[in-house]
C-alpha cells in the first residue's frame, strides 16, 4: 500500500480567470478502486493530466507509483493487437499465458490478437488497451470513461474485470458500472473535493441526505435570523424609551427612580445586544450551508402533438450504405408518447436506423417504410466533432431561440463564463449538452437521440430522465446506460 498525496493544489489554464482547483488537499490509497465523479467541466480529466505531469501547477502532488492513462494513443492502427499489448506491457513471448488469462476474463477471442488494431470494434479496442495496461508492472491506472464504446453486455464484462483488480481511478458516468466495480468515490463538488468509502449509490444517498439537512437547516436559520432581528430592534426601542423616562414628566411633580429605570434600560439593551450576537452566529452558520447544493433545476420540453397516432412504421426493412447491407428484418412502429430504446451489440445498425428515419440520403432501403405526413423530427447525433463557434452562432445556425437555449444550458450546469468560449474548447460532456439543449429547443413530434449521454455527468442524466418521465415526448433512442434505459 502507498498513498497519492495532494497538497494545496491550485491550477488554472493559461488565459483563464477561473481556477479549476484552488488550494485543495486530499490523499488516495493506491489499493482503492476509486470512482471519480462530478459534473462536466469540473476538472476530472484535468486532474488526470496533472498526475501525469502534463501541466505546471501550484502546490504538491507526491506518489510512489507510476501513472498510466487510459485510453493511450495507438500510433499505428495497422499493428496487430498482440504487438500493441507486448509493446505497452513489456510482456515477453514466454509469458503469453498472462495475455490469454486477461483476455479470457474480458471474453475476447484469441484470434483478435492477430488482427490490425484499426480493424477491431470500439469495444474490442477498449479491452485490448485495458489488458495492455493491467499487465504492466507497478502501474496505477487512470481510466477515463471506458464505457463510451461499449454496449450493455460489454459494460458488464468490463465492470466485472475492473472489480477483480485493485489500484485505479475510474472516471465514469454509468451508475451501474460504477456501483459494480468501485469501493471508494472521489467527487469534485461545487465548493470542495470529498472522498467517501462505498460505491456511487451510497455516495449519492449520503449526498441527498446532507443536501436535505442543509436545506431544512437553512430555512430554520432564516426564520431565526428574522426573529432575532425583530427581537434586537424591539429591545433597543424599549431601552431607549425607558431612558427617556428618567427625568419624569415636567408637570407630574413625581420624581422617578432613576437607578431602577437605568437598570431596566441597561437590561433591555443587553438583551438587544445578545440577540444581535446570536443573529450574527446564525448568519455565519447559514453561510456555511448550501455550498455544494447542485443546480439541477427541472428541464422542460415543448413537443408537438400529431393528428395521427402512428408516426412511423417499418416492415421487413433492410438498410444499405451503397452496396453494403447494414441490417435487415427490421420491424417496429412508433406511436405517440412511445419511449423506445434500440438494443443490440455494437455495429448491428442501431445508429443507421436512426439516421434512416431522420432522412439520411446516403442510406437506401428495401421493405415498407411509412411516415406520418408533415412529421417534424429532432435528431441528436453521436458525433460532436463538427461543433465550433460561440453558442450564439450555433443558436443562429440551428434557428433556435438563443435565450431558451442558454437557459437550458444553465440548468445543465453551464456557467455564464462558458457562454463566451468557443464550443470546440468545451469538454466532451459539455458538447453533448449543447446537442441535447438544441433538441429541447426544437418543437418536434418525434425525438431521435443517438447515445445522447456519452460523457454527460450523472446528475445531468438524472435531470434528463426526469424530463422524459414527466413530459412523455415520443422518443426513439440508443443508449447503453442501463439505469437510464
Amino acid at each position: 500500500m502507498s498513498m497519492i498525496s495532494v497538497q494545496n493544489l491550485t491550477f488554472s489554464y493559461d488565459g483563464s480567470y477561473d481556477n479549476i482547483f484552488e488550494d485543495v488537499s486530499f490523499q488516495i490509497d493506491t489499493d482503492w478502486k476509486l470512482g471519480f465523479t462530478g459534473r462536466n467541466g469540473r476538472g476530472k480529466t484535468t486532474f488526470f493530466k496533472l498526475l501525469m505531469k502534463k501541466y505546471e501547477y501550484k502546490g504538491k502532488i507526491s506518489s510512489s507509483v507510476d501513472f498510466e492513462y487510459f485510453p493511450f494513443e495507438v500510433s499505428d492502427n495497422s499493428a496487430f493487437a498482440i504487438n500493441i499489448i507486448q509493446e505497452k506491457s513489456g510482456i515477453e513471448d514466454y509469458d503469453y499465458w498472462k495475455i490469454q488469462k486477461e483476455l479470457s476474463f474480458l471474453d475476447v477471442d484469441e484470434e483478435v490478437l492477430y488482427r490490425p488494431f484499426g480493424s477491431l470494434s470500439g469495444g474490442e479496442q477498449v479491452k485490448i488497451l485495458l489488458v495492455s495496461l493491467f499487465l504492466k508492472e507497478n502501474a496505477f491506472l487512470l481510466i477515463d470513461e471506458p464505457t463510451n464504446h461499449l454496449d450493455i453486455k460489454a459494460r458488464k464484462i468490463v465492470s466485472d474485470y475492473l472489480k477483480s483488480k485493485k489500484g485505479f481511478i475510474l472516471i465514469s458516468h454509468d451508475r451501474q458500472f460504477l456501483d459494480n466495480c468501485v469501493d471508494h468515490i472521489l467527487c469534485i463538488n461545487k465548493a470542495n473535493i470529498e472522498i467517501q468509502k462505498g460505491n456511487f449509490s451510497s455516495w449519492y444517498d449520503n449526498k441527498q441526505r446532507q443536501d436535505n439537512f442543509e436545506i431544512s437547516q437553512n430555512e430554520k436559520l432564516k426564520k431565526d435570523i428574522s426573529r432575532l432581528e425583530n427581537s434586537a430592534k424591539q429591545s433597543a426601542e424599549w431601552s431607549n424609551k425607558l431612558e427617556k423616562t428618567k427625568n419624569g414628566t415636567r408637570n407630574s411633580g413625581l420624581r422617578p427612580d432613576r437607578g431602577y429605570i437605568g437598570h431596566k434600560a441597561a437590561k433591555m439593551m443587553k438583551r438587544s445586544k445578545n440577540a444581535e450576537v446570536r443573529k450574527q452566529t446564525a448568519i455565519e452558520e447559514k453561510s456555511n450551508l448550501l455550498k455544494n447544493i447542485e443546480n439541477a433545476s427541472e428541464l422542460k420540453i415543448n413537443f408537438l402533438k400529431h393528428n395521427s397516432n402512428r408516426l412511423l412504421s417499418l416492415k421487413d426493412i433492410s438498410l444499405f450504405y451503397g452496396d453494403k447491407k447494414i441490417c435487415e428484418n427490421i420491424n417496429f412502429e412508433v406511436n405517440q408518447s412511445d419511449r423506445i430504446a434500440l438494443y443490440g451489440k455494437n455495429g448491428c445498425g442501431k445508429s443507421t436506423i436512426l439516421k434512416f428515419i431522420n432522412g439520411d440520403s446516403k442510406i437506401s432501403f428495401k421493405g415498407t417504410f411509412e411516415k406520418a405526413s408533415n412529421l417534424k423530427i429532432s435528431y441528436v447525433s453521436q458525433d460532436t466533432s463538427s461543433l465550433k463557434g460561440t453558442l450564439r452562432d450555433f443558436a443562429k445556425l440551428e434557428n433556435i431561440d438563443e435565450s431558451l437555449f442558454k437557459t437550458i444550458l444553465r440548468k445543465l450546469d453551464f456557467s455564464r463564463t462558458q457562454f463566451e468560449k468557443d464550443i470546440s474548447d468545451f469538454s466532451g460532456g459539455q458538447k453533448k449538452k449543447v446537442l441535447i439543449a438544441k433538441s429541447l429547443c426544437q418543437q418536434a413530434h418525434l425525438y431521435l437521440w443517438d447515445e445522447p449521454l456519452n460523457f454527460i455527468d450523472i446528475l445531468s442524466r438524472i435531470q434528463i430522465e426526469d424530463l422524459i418521465l414527466k413530459f412523455s415526448p415520443t422518443i426513439v433512442f440508443v443508449e447503453h446506460d442501463e439505469s437510464f434505459v
